[in-house]
């Protein structure tokens, strides 16, 4: 039996990047992405983020525009986990 694998090709081009799997990141979780790098960024926040945003700003005493992009509601998160003592860090 013969172990015929497709060939991929050999990537001459040296203005491409090249593309690694594994690379260490600035982060510790590779689910985390700038917000403006999302592709869904300029979509309206979910509702979970919309009541969770909720409970921050009223535990934070501030009050946050409800018409929030997924982005930015993500940005307000995190700025409101810092201010309420909720962040991870």
């Amino acid at each position: 039996m013969s172990d015929a694998r497709p060939s991929l090709g050999a990537m001459s081009d040296s203005s491409r990047e090249e593309e690694t799997l594994g690379a260490a990141r600035e982060s510790d979780n590779p689910a985390e992405k700038d917000p403006s790098d999302w592709v869904t960024g300029d979509e309206p926040m979910t509702a979970p983020q919309r009541s969770y945003l909720d409970t921050l700003a009223r535990e934070a005493g501030e009050e946050i525009p409800a018409d929030l992009t997924k982005a930015e509601a993500s940005e307000q998160i995190d700025r409101l986990q810092s201010a309420t003592g909720r962040d991870s860090a």
